[in-house]
């Protein structure tokens, strides 16, 4: 920071800080894109009144798929390849306004996705990007359907290369070429899903040879693996390989449980996405009853694990998979992750310092000095979990009110 920098004041409000710890008065100044300080009485070059407000620290969404638009098959394939890019651009906006300024994008989003945001050329929250889902054939990620055609929602491109694999060698050279287009984590699918036609989400994917290779060669970059993992087996071979956090968590036993605990491995539950589905298919999108049927199936379950993996202290980050639900809805998430037990401070904290550990942004997720100027102003109660969404008022991004 320079002296002659600019110092704007959030003065008036309550904070809740990103650690877990309830809301109180404090004032909050920003200079240069950081946080410089927090306490009372502070003054500014310029104010932001917050009386009646809530300072958070901007929101986090671990799971989304910012190219894809709902899970509608037909009317996808009906669009012309470059449209899924545009169509981006607007969910990058929406997700901004809904309060999250960081995303990490589970396949779809390339380089190009990402570079357009942190060149200023459309407005979103900063983006880490897995590229692909790498899946094995006839996997979750594998897009061969019942008449011999291939028809995902996530079409190849030089910037989003092919990601199936079958054996240690392949799956060695599709980590690297995921790698070479700019993947900053990969993404595996270790058990079927609900949006895959021919699998069962409790049945595994990948043998543990397969997932060591693949963890070996994130690491040799400096990166690291999250993994689809929906079914109990799955979930474990995915920890004892290493994986940093599994996605979805369906069908969570003990043993898995335990082994998380063990290993330090971060949950993302995404209790939304199933009951997206359905909420499609109840508005009248065309989704194969296969979908539609295991989305019903798995909804009790899901909450069940989360629940269980809550109490026992497994590490939680807040996840969406919007791009299967609408994008700017991404806070729908937290009333479902308080029904499984969290407090509001717990699910705000999962969605703010956690992600961010998670992420592995260390000068994001709290409100304290020296962290990217990053917050979001709500009316009212913030631990109101349900009317959090209408009442965001403000998104800051590295200390700039976003134009959204």
């Amino acid at each position: 920071m320079t002296n002659s920098a600019l110092r704007t004041v959030f003065s008036g409000g309550l904070v809740f800080d990103g650690t877990g710890a309830d809301p109180a008065p404090a004032d909050v100044v920003v200079a240069d894109g950081r946080i410089v300080d927090v306490g009372t009485g502070l003054d500014g070059d310029t104010a932001v009144d917050c009386t009646g407000r809530t300072l958070l620290p901007g929101l986090f969404d671990c799971h989304v798929h910012l190219t894809l638009n709902g899970i509608g098959l037909l009317g996808a394939l009906q669009k012309p390849f470059s449209y899924q890019f545009f169509e981006a651009a607007v969910n990058l906006r929406r997700t901004l306004q809904a309060g999250i300024t960081t995303v990490r994008d589970a396949a779809g989003a390339d380089l190009g996705v990402k570079q357009a945001v942190e060149d200023g050329l459309v407005p979103g929250p900063r983006v880490q990007i897995s590229i692909g889902l790498i899946s094995q054939t006839g996997g979750h990620g594998d897009n061969w359907m019942p008449s011999g055609q291939c028809a995902g929602l996530a079409v190849p491109h030089p910037g989003r290369p092919p990601a199936i694999a079958d054996g240690p060698d392949e799956m060695r050279s599709t980590a690297r070429t995921l790698l070479r287009a700019g993947a900053e984590v990969l993404k595996v699918c270790t058990t079927g899903g609900v949006l895959s036609p021919r699998d069962d989400p409790r049945h595994s994917q990948f043998t543990p040879a397969e997932l060591d290779v693949l963890v070996a060669e994130a690491s040799a970059q400096g990166r690291y693996v999250m993994a689809h993992a929906q079914g109990a087996d799955g979930i474990k071979n995915a920890v004892r390989a290493g994986v940093r956090s599994i996605e979805h968590g369906i069908h969570l036993d003990d043993e898995a449980i335990d082994l998380m605990l063990r290993h330090g491995t971060w949950l993302v539950p995404t209790l939304i996405a199933p009951v997206a589905v359905i909420r499609a298919a109840e508005a009248g999108v065309q989704i194969p009853d296969a979908m539609v049927r295991k989305a019903r199936e798995v909804t009790e379950a899901h909450t069940d694990s989360v629940r269980r993996a809550a109490e026992a202290g497994v590490r939680i980050a807040m996840g969406t998979d919007s791009g299967i639900g609408p994008h700017g809805t991404n806070l729908d998430e937290l009333p479902l992750m308080e029904a499984c037990g969290m407090t509001p401070g717990e699910v705000l904290a999962a969605t703010t310092s956690s992600s961010a550990r998670l992420l592995g942004y260390d000068d994001l997720g709290t409100v304290e000095p020296g962290r990217r100027a990053d917050l979001v102003l709500v009316e009212g109660d913030a631990y109101d979990l349900t009317a959090l969404p209408a009442n965001v008022t403000e998104v800051w991004k590295d200390g700039v009110r976003a134009a959204v």
